[in-house]
């Protein structure tokens, strides 16, 4: 088989050390029983996405009311963003390496051990650093969900684009009734509260993730879904091998510098509007259910425009949604109307912005070997994710437009060296 990808070649596959036992095919499954587990095995990491949307959109809302009652300024909050960072980058290295190590079962468990961590540190209230502490566990444990699950609907040979564009939808769902359930809090004595409802959710979360997958490997979890693995789908020879495999395909460096950028876009946008329109519109603190509205564009626009983008071409439409959210980003900057801001333009951004993420880890499962797969969307996907912290840092809410849409530019410029899904000669 032959990859025409002038931008590298990618490297040939180290020999694989697997046995049949562990991948076949149970025969005692019917058709309908793979399909049941199939779409148990979905429903499970969509379930994991939605609380990952829930923490991201609980964020906007909770800012004013954090900075109160701390008593601390924007370059202080915003220290909840670097250490969610630094979260994020931590989870995304050691992500390959888990996954060599232990497999899917167990990292996506261990990932959501450190959510509820996280959320039952903050359900008190406590002082500003232990807030930031637990703010870093949540992003480390959130990079090594994200990675996992990404990989692991990216490696489906069924309805692959559709259930990508499905599973951030349910990111899109926490994200847009996180903002509703936070902004009643936001305004109440005891604010932090909201943190128990995170905290149930994230130990559901544990308990789902241990019942569904039981802490196997990916390739015996597809086994059950009547999946054949891939070349070299299974353990390789060596973490050392896969980082240096992975980290010498120049497209992996591109995609991920994508999704940092747009992940840190779309995050910016849902995370600093609220104070955006508070600030800039003299709006009040129901201003948290615009959050709703940028996260409820973000999931119709993952479901409404699959026709349209596999009709356009997916490589060809990102630049068409970029431009077109340039465009009404611009309105944003120019037009101080709140309803012209926060209603229609607002859930406009969200839906052309949606679409992107599932497109870019599909086209990843496109132009990337099979046998690297899972780990390299897993480091594109952590990385990128480090850009929902990192970028609203460097924002903040008085330069919020300018940022924006110099970062949206940005995305265009480095899409445009992403290459396109290169043609296969058996």
């Amino acid at each position: 088989m032959i990859f025409k990808d002038a931008m590298t070649e990618p490297p040939t596959p180290p020999r694989m050390t697997w046995t049949k036992t562990s991948t076949r095919l149970p025969l005692s499954h019917t058709r309908r029983e793979r399909k049941l587990h199939s779409m148990i095995h979905f429903a499970a990491i969509c379930w994991c996405f939605f609380l990952e949307g829930w923490n991201d959109g609980t964020t906007g809302p909770m800012l004013p009311t954090m900075q109160e009652y701390y008593h601390i300024n924007y370059a202080i909050v915003s220290l909840l963003f670097v250490f969610n960072c630094v979260g994020f980058v931590l989870g995304a290295g050691l992500n390959v390496w888990l996954n060599d190590k232990f497999g899917f079962g167990k990292t996506v468990v261990i990932g959501s051990l450190f959510q509820v961590a996280a959320y039952a540190i903050e359900s008190p209230a406590p002082p500003f650093p232990v807030m930031v502490l637990a703010y870093f566990l949540a992003g480390f444990g959130m990079s090594l969900q994200n990675a996992q699950g990404n990989g692991f609907v990216g490696s489906l040979k069924e309805h692959q684009t559709t259930k990508l564009n499905m599973l951030h939808a349910s990111y899109g769902v926490g994200a847009f009734v996180a903002p509703l359930v936070a902004t009643q809090f936001s305004g109440a004595q005891h604010w932090s509260y909201h943190f128990i409802i995170s905290t149930g959710i994230a130990v559901s979360n544990t308990v789902v993730l241990s019942l569904v997958f039981r802490f196997r490997r990916q390739e015996d979890i597809f086994a059950d879904a009547g999946q054949e693995p891939a070349e070299g789908e299974s353990t390789a020879d060596g973490g050392r091998n896969l980082y240096r495999a992975i980290f010498g395909i120049k497209s992996v460096h591109f995609l991920a510098f994508f999704a940092l950028i747009y992940i840190g876009t779309e995050v910016t946008l849902g995370g600093w509007i609220v104070t955006f329109i508070i600030n800039e519109r003299e709006g009040g603190k129901s201003a948290g259910y615009i959050s709703s509205g940028f996260f409820g564009g973000l999931t119709v626009g993952r479901l409404a425009l699959i026709w349209f983008s596999k009709k356009v071409g997916e490589h060809r439409v990102v630049f068409l949604y970029a431009v077109l959210a340039i465009a009404l980003e611009l309105t944003v900057w120019f037009v101080p109307s709140i309803i012209e801001n926060a209603v229609a333009v607002r859930s406009l951004i969200g839906m052309l912005l949606g679409p992107m993420f599932p497109i870019l880890v599909g086209h990843a499962s496109r132009i990337l070997p099979a046998w690297l797969l899972t780990g390299s969307v897993g480091w594109i996907t952590g990385i990128g994710m480090s850009g929902s912290a990192a970028l609203p840092f460097i924002t903040g809410s008085a330069c919020l437009q300018v940022c924006v849409v110099s970062m949206m530019c940005t995305m265009v410029g480095v899409w445009a060296l992403v290459p396109r899904a290169p043609r296969r000669v058996d």
